[in-house]
């Protein structure tokens, strides 16, 4: 029989417990939490702020009776661990509740603390009511308190997952939101062109969302930012980011990596052969750029967790590192991505020579009433068509394709895969070729040079050097919106025009969403013309990646009209 201490609860801690009750019914397992609930939903915890989860005790998922009930396993809450013996091999732990100490003795030991909030040291934070979100009780705390509030002004501080849900969840539910976000974007599982489009969902939302400006100190139920402007606020959730908790692994002498998390080796077993360490607090491989890094993610840290007690009984684990896939949900839109971005590309100075493939197709058959478009960006790596990561945004489904995506990920697979795929079809689920099919064949058509591109995102730069831009929309189409220095050639009228179309300079063609230009890009490359390029995702993605700016920057809009 083996004793097994657990420290911490959730997602990791819970797992695990659950996982080693399955392989031994002998073994004693206590797992240690120091708060009031040992395992809840905290991926959940902003959907009680708009009523989505009703009560907070809903967000209560196993109880101590439960897990002794149902596991045989004594989950012990309002129990925080406040040292490791490594010789002894026991822990000392506190009742926080009536502060009394006792210690355990352990075969093997698992950390699962997770990850703690970012709360800087800002000048004033004192005259703010600040909260932070991580569990039931601050959720719970954060509710209560903004039901109470006369003006129903709230500023959230940090644009990442729990921000962008807390503000949606908060609008949802009627206050007056202000979202600020030191970057110059959300959401950085997203790219700056891609996100674009979520900006403008939180715009037209409502909410007031600054971007590219730091909270520089607070006053009396003020935010104050560093350009000068002050926001009302009486109430500030401060979801700027996470840190691993690692102190008292630290104090253990248990290593950290080039992270800052804990440091663990490929079965997550730290420095101590008894001692192992999952979720929010180690870093992890990453299996595209060869390195590590933090992934926060549930679904990573039960993987971890499954794997830490199997090795702990003796079987073998296959870790081929990580991706990482997620999504989020923002108003009317859905967001998902996997693997590496552009930016994660060259922030890190990866020497990686890819290309990007941006499209709009639908998420069903275009005449279906429930149709609708798929932003869709795909990453692979030139010459191999290597698969490194793709990003989908829209109303419909796209979380879908970004696992399939995934999937061909890690096995290693390439855009000539992506072509050859046999998914699922029927009018109200998806189309004959699938959007990640289309995505494969125009990734082949860009790698064999059948054609050239430029993104929409390049658009303006050529608008204002005086590139010569054709539109091949209809007439109606044109008229109805479009690039102030273009020139409308509908590709009905291409061959009876092409006299029109000057010989002597580069041509980039645009449409609606980059289909039709790519055919006529195609007709002018086999009547001779040497330097085409389809504007990929053509002037819906202009129009989407240009809106916010021009509305928040009041800066000079290159279009005559937007397309929504």
């Amino acid at each position: 029989m083996k004793k097994i201490l657990i420290i911490g609860g959730v997602a990791g801690g819970a797992s695990a417990a659950a996982r080693l009750r399955r392989h031994s019914e002998e073994d004693q397992i206590i797992m240690f939490e120091k708060g009031p609930h040992v395992s809840f939903s905290n991926c959940c915890l902003p959907y009680h702020l708009s009523g989505v989860i009703a009560s907070a005790e809903n967000l209560v998922l196993m109880s101590p009776e439960k897990f002794a009930a149902q596991y045989k396993i004594d989950a012990r809450v309002n129990s925080e661990v406040i040292n490791i013996d490594r010789d002894k091999k026991e822990v000392t732990v506190k009742n926080v509740v009536t502060g009394e100490e006792y210690t355990e003795n352990y075969d093997k030991l698992i950390l699962s603390m997770g990850a703690k909030p970012i709360v800087p040291r800002i000048p004033g934070i004192e005259k703010v009511n600040t909260f932070t979100v991580r569990n039931v009780v601050d959720i719970d705390r954060l509710n209560k308190f903004v039901k109470n509030l006369e003006t129903k002004n709230i500023t959230v501080i940090g644009g990442g997952f729990i921000g962008v849900e807390v503000v949606e969840n908060l609008k949802e539910a009627g206050y007056n939101v202000t979202l600020v976000e030191a970057a110059d974007q959300i959401m950085r599982i997203f790219d700056y062109d891609m996100v674009q489009i979520l900006h403008k969902e939180l715009h037209d939302r409502g909410v007031n969302l600054i971007l590219g400006d730091k909270v520089s100190g607070f006053e009396k139920d003020t935010v104050l930012l560093e350009s000068g402007k002050k926001i009302e606020a009486e109430a500030v959730v401060l979801a700027i980011g996470v840190v691993p908790e690692t102190e008292l692994a630290v104090k253990a002498g248990i290593e950290l990596g080039k992270t800052g998390a804990i440091k663990v080796n490929q079965n997550y077993m730290t420095n101590d052969r008894d001692i192992y360490a999952v979720g929010d607090g180690i870093e992890v491989y990453n299996s595209l750029f060869n390195d590590y890094f933090k992934l926060s993610l549930a679904g990573p840290a039960q993987k971890q967790a499954r794997g830490v007690a199997d090795h702990i009984n003796g079987m073998k684990i296959d870790n081929r590192g990580y991706i990482g896939s997620s999504v989020i949900k923002v108003f009317g839109y859905n967001g998902a991505s996997t693997g590496l971005t552009e930016s994660i590309i060259k922030d890190r100075k990866l020497n990686i020579n890819y290309e990007t493939v941006e499209m709009i197709p639908s998420d069903r058959v275009g005449i279906m009433p429930t149709a609708r478009p798929v932003h869709f960006k795909l990453i692979f790596e030139v010459p191999t068509g290597r698969i490194l990561g793709a990003q989908a945004i829209g109303k419909g489904e796209v979380a879908k394709r970004i696992d399939v995506i995934a999937t061909v990920i890690k096995f290693g697979g390439t855009i000539d895969d992506l072509k050859d795929l046999e998914l699922c079809y029927a009018p109200p689920f998806g189309t004959a070729k699938d959007v990640v099919n289309f995505a494969g064949y125009i990734a082949s058509n860009l790698l064999n040079d059948d054609y050239r591109q430029v993104h929409f995102s390049q658009v303006r730069d050529l608008a204002e050097s005086g590139a010569y831009i054709i539109d091949v929309r209809e007439r109606n189409e044109y008229e109805a919106g479009h690039l102030k220095t273009s020139v409308n050639i509908p590709m009905s009228e291409i061959r009876q025009r092409i006299n029109e179309i000057p010989t002597d300079r580069p041509l980039y063609i645009h449409c609606k969403s980059g289909q039709r230009s790519y055919n006529v890009c195609l007709l002018l490359k086999h009547l001779g013309f040497k330097d085409v390029y389809n504007v990929s995702g053509g002037f819906w993605a202009i129009s989407l990646f240009e809106y916010f700016n021009d509305k928040t920057q009041n800066r000079e809009p290159i279009l005559t009209e937007y397309l929504f």
